[in-house]
């Protein structure tokens, strides 16, 4: 849950995000609202009561861009941590993440979803692919990305099914695995 977030709209993204409420829904997604939670509407109201701090900034010619993306640079001021997400709307709910701290990336977001950063070691996508087959949960989609060879490596991992806590667990657990992200799809 982050305590700041600073939300760029992009490209029409950055004209029309307060008159088609894109501006609310980012915001009560943050607070881990479903897209059909009637409070959205006050969610400006929620992150002041759950002290989420908010700033919204529009760019309105960013010609590399798709028309609708969003960057979301986020952070906890109790744990430290931050992330920045780049993601593009699609149109209807459909939702495509592009980049996650600078790493590319193409998930949705809308399976299960495991995020490992690891380094760049021989047979670790086949290894982290047999332990998820192990917890019998099938791949749908991954993306493999890294900043060089033998260096550091970021996995985006969509399934059809969760995991366990006690796979998460050992996945942590591997010398060369540095951070596990795990997403569940909110049921």
């Amino acid at each position: 849950q982050p305590t700041h977030a600073t939300i760029t709209f992009y490209n029409s993204f950055a004209r029309t995000y307060e008159g088609h409420g894109s501006d609310r829904a980012i915001v009560a997604g943050l607070l881990g609202m479903a897209t059909d939670d009637v409070r959205i509407r006050e969610a400006f109201d929620h992150a002041k009561a759950a002290g989420l701090q908010y700033t919204f900034q529009g760019v309105g010619n960013a010609s590399t861009m798709h028309p609708n993306t969003i960057r979301l640079q986020l952070r906890d001021e109790h744990t430290g941590h931050a992330v920045e997400v780049v993601g593009q709307s699609r149109g209807g709910g459909v939702i495509r993440i592009v980049e996650v701290d600078g790493f590319p990336a193409d998930f949705s977001a809308s399976l299960h979803t495991l995020i490992i950063d690891a380094d760049d070691v021989p047979g670790s996508i086949a290894f982290i692919a047999s332990v998820i087959a192990h917890d019998d949960c099938n791949i749908a989609t991954m993306f493999v990305s890294r900043k060089g060879k033998h260096d550091a490596a970021r996995q985006f991992i969509e399934m059809d099914s969760g995991l366990r806590p006690i796979t998460l667990d050992y996945l942590r657990q591997l010398r060369w695995v540095h951070r596990v992200t795990y997403i569940p799809t909110i049921d």
